[in-house]
């Protein structure tokens, strides 16, 4: 009797395993990172290899810290979005991930650019601190350049509108 109950038991237990993880959103990844202070770095801006972009930029306002590449068909997907948010005065960095300057020049050139600054990361390795694996992923910096949250995917207006925009003005009314 034990030969067949123990068989239908691993069954019946990998089937709930199975049904539990299809009712996870792949989207949502706890960083590690969140509530912790935005990792530190310097790297040269895109637009001028000669200028610095460091993390000290996202002291004093609410910013997003985007990381996209040109490459990236999801990327492409977002940035119209992105410059809506950037019309209506929301603060957006980038990071240039894996790319080279000559694609991410073309890229903002071609189809506008939504970030008060662009860090290149020819290498990915500061990506790698942030915990990025894929583009786009974006950041939800507060005031005190601590992550508040992390967004994986396409910005979309829905997204925004549930959950990164009521975050940001919360994070806004905060001293």
């Amino acid at each position: 009797m034990l030969k067949y109950l123990l068989p239908l038991g691993l069954f019946v237990g990998l089937l709930i395993l199975l049904g539990v993880g299809l009712t996870l959103n792949p989207r949502e990844v706890p960083s590690p990172l969140i509530g912790k202070p935005a990792p530190q770095f310097t790297l040269p801006r895109l637009d001028d290899p000669q200028a610095r972009f460091d993390s000290a930029q996202f002291q004093g306002k609410v910013s997003l810290f985007n990381v996209w590449a040109s490459w990236c068909v999801a990327c492409r997907q977002e940035h119209a979005f992105l410059m809506q948010l950037a019309d209506q005065g929301v603060t957006i960095y980038g990071l240039d991930y894996k790319d080279t300057r000559e694609a991410g020049l073309q890229w903002i050139e071609r189809l506008g650019n939504p970030y008060q600054a662009v860090a290149f990361d020819a290498a990915g390795k500061v990506a790698i601190d942030w915990g990025v694996y894929g583009v786009p992923e974006t950041f939800v910096i507060d005031k005190q350049g601590v992550i508040r949250y992390k967004h994986i995917g396409p910005i979309t207006p829905r997204d925004w509108e549930e959950k990164l925009g009521p975050l940001v003005a919360y994070l806004e009314k905060q001293s």
